[in-house]
């Protein structure tokens, strides 16, 4: 770790709280783009285990954070980790029912995606913080291997108090910190939100034949089951699975021998690919939503799980966070070469702007399909059903979907659009 006391005491100094994928990839964008113009010091007491803390995880980056990466210089990195998503197959269905027929399905291809890029890549989160961590040391990046418990406005700074005792300055500190940030707390930002009675679990699963790219997302009643496809390793060839269960049924469903879950898991996943083995999980986490009623405070800025937490419905939690390390990049930017304060309010109003539509968009749409699609009512159904047959037969209307999985619709930032700041 490196020492970063003296070198973040400057005007144009900045603190990211959170050594999570949207504070690095936000850390890395600056410093790339300002270099010495701007000091900025990452800090997370999860830092000493690295990379190793996301160990099993897998996100889908979306076409616009992939041009980001691109930008960054590190999707050649990230590269041999990640598996292009081709196409998806939507189906809904009952648990029990013999067919699951296909209502809907998305290609790689189609707008605004001209160049035939896929829509999205499925990347294991391990080596996705390692290419980060690296890259940002690189960069110059500061790191301290501790959390800041608070931060204290001022005039023309802010004063963070780090959990070790020590004290840094700051023109700006980002919050990164997750969905129970202290910071945001702290700073008396209001949190709108709700527990669903659901759980996400999430596993690696091996199998014998290969996925060519393809996913899945079933729709079952107790909530959606994705099966996403994930690079090759050792010959093996695997997929991620997001699996969406009723809270109440969690326990029982991991409490029982390993054989037992995998023969959950093949009633949900299919004989499509052969026989299955478990490579990594299962493991279960509360699902929750939540939107902070601000994305910035006074010399403060909220970004990924701090600023807002959805359904995975969608799989566009990660591509959320991405987007705003994005705009806050752009707008901080802006500001150091104009010459003028980057913690300044007009900054932060910049950021909030740009991104506080799109994620009350998204947040919606997450929540809103959830509940349609976890509703097991027959009329409620066939509704679905037909909606889902009606857009399948509309190419405008799949375009338009293809572009907001993307994330390439609309004014997006300039990194999501592969510009340099």
């Amino acid at each position: 770790m490196t020492g970063s006391a003296s070198r973040a005491a400057g005007s144009r100094s900045l603190l990211v709280a959170g050594a999570g994928i949207p504070g690095l990839t936000l850390a890395l964008a600056l410093k790339q783009a300002n270099g010495p113009a701007i000091d900025i010091t990452v800090c997370d007491p999860g830092l000493p285990a690295g990379a190793a803390r996301h160990r099993g995880r897998a996100y889908a980056v979306a076409a616009g954070p992939r041009r980001m990466f691109e930008r960054l210089q590190l999707w050649e990195r990230i590269a041999p980790a990640a598996q292009a998503i081709t196409d998806m197959a939507i189906t809904d269905s009952r648990l029990a029912d013999p067919v699951r027929p296909i209502f809907l399905t998305f290609a790689q291809g189609g707008e605004p995606a001209s160049d035939g890029e896929p829509f999205a890549h499925m990347v294991e989160a391990e080596p996705l913080v390692e290419a980060l961590l690296a890259a940002a040391h690189e960069a110059g990046i500061g790191f301290e291997a501790t959390g800041i418990a608070a931060a204290m406005p001022e005039r023309s700074r802010i004063r963070a108090t780090l959990s070790d005792g020590r004290e840094l300055a700051a023109s700006l500190v980002v919050a990164a910190d997750g969905a129970r940030s202290r910071l945001r707390e702290a700073a008396g930002i209001g949190w709108v939100g709700w527990s669903y009675p659901q759980s996400g679990i999430v596993a690696t699963i091996a199998h014998e034949r290969a996925h060519e790219g393809r996913a899945y997302e079933h729709f079952l009643p107790s909530g959606p089951f994705a099966t996403l496809p994930l690079p090759d390793r050792d010959g093996q060839h695997r997929s991620s699975i997001v699996w969406t269960e009723r809270q109440a049924d969690v326990t029982a469903l991991l409490g029982g021998e390993p054989e037992d879950m995998l023969a959950e898991i093949e009633r949900r996943f299919g004989l499509k690919l052969g026989r299955l083995s478990l490579e990594d999980g299962p493991s279960a986490h509360p699902l929750s939503f939540g939107i902070a009623r601000a994305f910035r405070g006074d010399r403060l800025a909220l970004l990924g799980d701090a600023a807002h937490v959805i359904h995975p419905v969608a799989g566009q939690g990660l591509n959320l966070g991405l987007a705003g390390a994005a705009a806050l990049a752009e707008a901080v930017t802006a500001a150091l070469r104009l010459g003028t304060d980057p913690g300044a309010p007009d900054v932060l109003r910049a950021y909030e702007r740009a991104r506080r539509f799109d994620t009350l968009t998204m947040a919606a749409a997450t929540d809103g399909l959830n509940r349609l699609f976890s509703n097991d009512a027959l009329p409620v159904r066939l509704a679905r059903d037909f909606g889902l047959g009606f857009v399948e037969r509309m190419p405008g209307l799949k375009r338009f979907f293809i572009g907001e999985a993307s994330a390439l619709r609309g004014s997006q930032p300039r990194l999501l659009r592969g510009e340099a700041l």
